[in-house]
């Protein structure tokens, strides 16, 4: 469970880094892989360590699908994901 306490900064959380690139996902459609790991080392201190956690994050909400012939990542929506 995500919960958060007081300890936590706002921009250093999974929920923050997985906005980040769903925002990013949402403007682009399809994004490769390294260059969205690339965005979220610049955007967030700490963001390749919260990269995987977010993307977990974000594919368990149905929100992307990684296609790994093309190493991409594609938002799909929350309606389109099978």
């Amino acid at each position: 469970m995500l919960k958060p306490s007081k300890h936590a900064h706002p921009d250093r959380t999974v929920v923050n880094v997985a906005f980040l690139l769903l925002t990013r996902l949402r403007a682009q459609r399809l994004c490769d892989y390294d260059a969205l790991l690339g965005f979220a080392r610049k955007a967030v201190v700490g963001g390749d360590v919260l990269f995987l956690p977010s993307l977990n994050f974000l594919y368990l909400l149905g929100l992307i699908e990684y296609h790994p012939k093309t190493d991409a990542i594609e938002y799909v929506g929350q309606n389109e994901a099978v």
